[in-house]
């Protein structure tokens, strides 16, 4: 697959892009060049190889799946200019 310059017109109008008529022929070979690189991926044989995330082996730590309130509502509420309830109170707002 390759980018003409008309394309690359194209790509910068679709995403608002301001591209200098001077610059078009310099994206278009970049653009190129990258789907150049992209091709040469698709060519390396990738059988028997496990899809990965990351580099390093690794494993995630599990935590227990509790509810907790944090027992802390009394510090969260002391700052706020008024509760009712304990809960945040906001002034009602009708338009």
């Amino acid at each position: 697959m390759s980018v003409t310059d008309e394309t690359v017109r194209k790509i910068a109008r679709l995403a608002r892009i301001a591209v200098a008529e001077e610059d078009v022929p310099g994206l278009t070979g970049e653009l190129n060049g990258i789907l150049g690189w992209i091709e040469q991926l698709g060519e390396v044989d990738t059988t028997g190889v496990a899809p990965m995330a990351s580099v390093m082996p690794g494993t995630l730590r599990w935590r227990a799946d509790v509810v907790s309130d944090g027992d802390i509502q009394d510090k969260v509420l002391a700052n706020a200019p008024d509760a009712t309830s304990g809960f945040f109170a906001v002034p009602k707002v009708i338009e």
